[in-house]
């Protein structure tokens, strides 16, 4: 946990980062000891290019760019930024929010290791990369269907790609549970107890 010290040089933080940007800033707030910047998804490349240059801020490591998929939503996509600086010692996370039809900037042009980030976020939830210098596949095999982190992703009825040592080759076959589903019921010993116990019906009487 965070002394208040601390907490409050987050917050002024991101007073400075909501008054420098105010283009690019909807909101900032304090979670888990954590900043969070809620951004502007136009203009998102220039606040991470304030984040990484201004010397207040010098967030010059970009540790992860992640997808989230909330279908409720209109706008179902958040792409979830992660930045470090090593120097200050202090993180922040910035997020901005987009559909299944808009595209993100690509914050390629600001840390090339976005690149696998983005392409990941792509395959997995689908959401694109405007200005991304090479934007398809990175986890999934070539012609896959679905984007498999999305919530509303069937569980079952698709496609796994596998190598058959037997036959040397890569093999496309329908997915199988190693197990049936189950229900459980969850109640404890207590409630879930019978009055006969099984194999009770095998003694005799004496």
């Amino acid at each position: 946990m965070l002394n208040q010290d601390a907490i409050d040089a987050l917050k002024d933080l991101g007073e400075h980062i909501a008054a420098s940007r105010a283009d690019a800033v909807k909101s900032f707030h304090i979670n888990m000891d954590e900043l969070v910047v809620m951004a502007e998804r136009d203009h998102i490349v220039g606040l991470l290019r304030f984040l990484r240059e201004d010397p207040q801020c010098d967030f010059e490591t970009l540790i992860d760019i992640c997808g989230v998929d909330y279908p409720e939503r209109g706008e179902r996509f958040e792409v979830v930024y992660h930045l470090l600086s090593m120097h200050l010692n202090h993180r922040v996370r910035v997020r901005v929010s987009t559909d299944e039809d808009t595209a993100v900037p690509s914050a390629c042009a600001v840390w090339p290791a976005a690149n696998w980030f983005e392409r990941e976020a792509f395959d997995m939830y689908g959401i694109q990369f405007a200005d991304h210098p090479d934007l398809r596949r990175i986890l999934t095999d070539y012609g896959f269907e679905g984007y498999p982190l999305r919530k509303d992703f069937p569980l079952t009825g698709n496609y796994e790609v596998r190598y058959d040592d037997l036959e040397k080759k890569v093999v496309y076959e329908p997915v199988q549970l190693v197990q049936e589903y189950r229900n459980f019921d969850f109640l404890s010993p207590w409630e879930g107890m019978t009055s006969q116990i099984p194999g009770d019906e095998k003694a005799t009487e004496s």
